[in-house]
């Protein structure tokens, strides 16, 4: 089964508390090369926030072993309490005894001793802004928030279609939402549609390239898909063209359609 999804492309993981510390959730997301999307996460009754945002990359990196991946692949966080711990302290730590600079013992010491086990030299971490509109990190970040309040979230799992994704992300979010919210409020899907439309006009805007990965994530199409493109094409109301060996850039168009 895991053959016929591909490589896995993309990765995200977040964490949230409700109080830091308090009752918490993380979440984590796998996006595969045939388009579909793995989604899973978990609850904890009294936690903090740091916990959850380990234990969300501990879960996506023992589940990471054992599948295929993209050489491209990295593990999108906005933790930089993660990245830093994994990718600078924990040297010091580990020659310390487990002991900070101070001579304190580290904090969420069971946490990073199983990450340092559980890490992959191939899977690097890289930061993203939280609520910036990237697109997984702010689904990853719905899920987490949804487990921290006492909900259960419904989890995209590969071999769902579109319908059933949409349906997920507005089952977390109706659930999320006060009992006060609104009638007129936009529907999820929507919502998230205009996400990934306002990304694409900064990044068009900008003039920032995308790897073919981060293309997939934007328009959300199978990068086995994209991967046959090779001329300029049109994806709603952008132009998008290669600019290189696996490198696209969007340009505002005056006339969008979506093609596929």
């Amino acid at each position: 089964m895991a053959e016929s999804r591909g490589r896995v492309v993309a990765a995200a993981t977040d964490g949230a508390c409700s109080g830091n510390p308090g009752p918490g959730g993380w979440a984590a997301l796998l996006r595969y090369e045939d388009g579909s999307v793995e989604e899973f996460g978990g609850h904890d009754g009294a936690t903090t926030n740091n916990r959850m945002e380990l234990k969300a990359a501990l879960e996506l990196l023992q589940r990471l072993s054992d599948l295929p991946r993209h050489p491209d692949l990295t593990l999108r966080t906005d933790s930089k309490y993660l990245i830093d711990g994994l990718g600078s302290w924990m040297k010091g730590w580990k020659r310390k005894g487990w002991k900070t600079a101070a001579g304190k013992p580290v904090l969420n010491q069971d946490l990073w001793q199983a990450l340092d086990q559980a890490r992959l030299t191939d899977v690097p971490l890289t930061y993203v802004k939280g609520h910036s509109g990237d697109p997984d990190n702010d689904r990853v970040d719905q899920i987490a928030v949804a487990y921290s309040r006492g909900l259960q979230p419904s989890l995209r799992q590969p071999g769902d279609g579109p319908a059933a994704a949409a349906a997920s992300t507005s089952k977390v979010q109706s659930k999320a939402e006060p009992a006060s919210a609104p009638e007129e409020a936009a529907p999820a899907p929507l919502v998230g549609l205009l996400s990934r439309l306002e990304l694409a006009d900064r990044l068009a805007t900008g003039g920032y390239s995308l790897s073919l990965i981060e293309l997939a994530q934007l328009v959300e199409q199978p990068l086995r898909q994209l991967e046959s493109r090779s001329e300029p094409w049109r994806w709603r109301d952008w132009l998008v063209e290669p600019i290189g060996t696996d490198r696209w850039r969007l340009y505002r168009s005056e006339a969008g359609s979506e093609q596929t």
